[in-house]
């Protein structure tokens, strides 16, 4: 959490904009003017981030006398704000959509990585040039060589060229728990893939947790629109586990 001094008011260690880090074990960088007043402001950030995804900013009040036995007198606020990296958002598959959806996708936070298969030779589809805001271009469709954990904090879009390996790519990871799960297509390839996993074995509550056919429904069609409709699903998503509507 970044913990910063907002207002002040009397006599206080420090004045605003006094910043200091903590983290979840209550380690600090920075100051706010030490004593009772940081002890408190520490305790209260790793109690924040006990919530993990779910972390809210929070407005702290003290006056330093009445509640915390300091000398000073006066009162302080400080602001506490999660600083959380960059989500990963790992996108399977590089065709148009992909790459209409990467730059939109991180200017508003994500970390995309691109998944796909070694080129073929004059195929150039999964290349920094055409992927210049991605943070890592992976060229296999084998999680075990993705450069993150398949876990509660990475997000994953399946939008390949090929429906059958869509339908492999989902049978490996839809038994993570996964922070978001979307796979594009129609409503019957949907049906036809949940009936092809479940005959497989698969849990059919998991199913619950696809988003599918992916993107908020707004009359996308072109890649480009397309891209819009995922995007806003992203943020919706991470809305709610933040706490929001």
């Amino acid at each position: 959490m970044l913990a910063t001094v907002v207002r002040t008011a009397g006599s206080t260690p420090r004045k605003g904009a006094a910043r200091m880090l903590v983290d979840e074990r209550g380690g600090v960088l920075g100051t706010i003017g030490g004593g009772r007043l940081e002890k408190q402001v520490a305790d209260a950030c790793v109690k924040l981030l006990a919530d993990g995804a779910g972390a809210r900013p929070t407005l702290l009040r003290y006056h330093l006398t009445r509640e915390l036995g300091m000398c000073c007198g006066g009162e302080v606020e400080v602001f506490c704000e999660p600083m959380s990296p960059e989500p990963p958002l790992i996108v399977c598959g590089a065709g148009h959509l992909a790459r209409a959806l990467v730059p939109l996708a991180r200017s508003v936070g994500f970390s995309p990585i691109i998944v796909d298969e070694a080129p073929e030779e004059g195929d150039e589809f999964a290349t920094q040039e055409r992927f210049p805001d991605a943070a890592h271009l992976v060229d296999t469709f084998d999680p075990a060589r993705w450069p993150v954990p398949l876990d509660e904090r990475a997000w994953l879009i399946i939008v390949t060229r090929d429906h059958v390996t869509d339908q492999k790519l989902l049978e490996r990871v839809i038994g993570c728990d996964l922070a978001y799960l979307g796979m594009i297509g129609s409503q019957r390839k949907i049906e036809m893939f949940k009936q092809r996993l479940v005959g497989k074995g698969v849990d059919e509550e998991r199913f619950a947790r696809l988003h599918a056919p992916i993107g908020l429904a707004i009359g996308a069609q072109t890649p480009e629109e397309i891209a819009v409709a995922i995007v806003g699903e992203l943020i919706q998503v991470r809305a709610e586990k933040r706490g929001g509507r």
